[in-house]
């Protein structure tokens, strides 16, 4: 239900922030539009009419785009650290528009509720904007998986004994996000597990690498190539 602004009564109300693609922008819009519960209640025509806008429309999530970190010009998460530091009651969807699933991590870290894939199909924009209204943190499918076929099936010629190995692909999904500081927390949002879950896997993984603490966690993800320096 929505909590704030202007809008359709009960309804959720989105803003979008899409700046480098119109066409992306106005398929949100009809895909947001056509869902009884869902409306968009208005787009930021730029990054310097964010905080006007957001004033005014009041949204109760936003989506806003993440642009490359390359991309001349750009702050990619400034958008979302605005939005987080002028507005903390709306809710905020990372948009991957051009490459780069590890971005979703940095746009956690930025503020961000929950992150889309530029592969995102239209039921997982709706569930992404429902998920984070409900406080959830949501994550594309597809991202987990790019991350999953980059990271963790890097090095399928590893032998038995590698104890990296012995993980299972949860504990080294686990593995990733805890390694780059996502807490118990935050990785059972993403996963839909509970905390108690989460915390079992971590001891798994620290038992099965012999490793007590985060620190070796990271070293041992940098140097088998799961984790690069530009996730940190």
């Amino acid at each position: 239900m929505r909590t704030n602004g202007a809008g359709a009564p009960g309804r959720i109300g989105v803003a979008i922030a899409i700046f480098e693609f119109p066409m992306l922008s106005a398929g949100y819009r009809a895909i947001i539009d056509a869902e009884p519960d869902l409306h968009v209640v208005g787009e930021v025509p730029d990054r310097e009419a964010l905080d006007a806008t957001l004033a005014a429309l009041r949204p109760d999530v936003l989506i806003a785009e993440c642009p490359p970190l390359s991309s001349p010009g750009s702050n990619a998460f400034g958008t979302i650290e605005a939005c987080r530091a002028g507005f903390p009651g709306t809710r905020i969807l990372g948009l991957e528009t051009r490459g780069g699933s590890e971005q979703f991590s940095l746009a956690l870290k930025a503020g961000a509720d929950g992150f889309l894939s530029r592969e995102s199909e239209p039921v997982d924009i709706t569930n992404a904007v429902r998920s984070v209204c409900r406080g959830q943190t949501y994550v594309s499918p597809a991202i987990v998986t790019r991350m999953v076929n980059t990271y963790v099936l890097r090095s399928p010629e590893a032998p038995l004994e590698d104890a990296y190995a012995a993980l299972t692909d949860r504990e080294k999904e686990v593995l990733l996000l805890a390694a780059v500081g996502h807490t118990n927390r935050e990785i059972a949002k993403i996963f839909h597990l509970s905390e108690q879950t989460v915390h079992n896997y971590r001891a798994n993984i620290m038992e099965k690498l012999g490793f007590h603490d985060r620190l070796e966690l990271l070293k041992f993800a940098i140097r088998r190539g799961i984790v690069s320096v530009a996730d940190l």
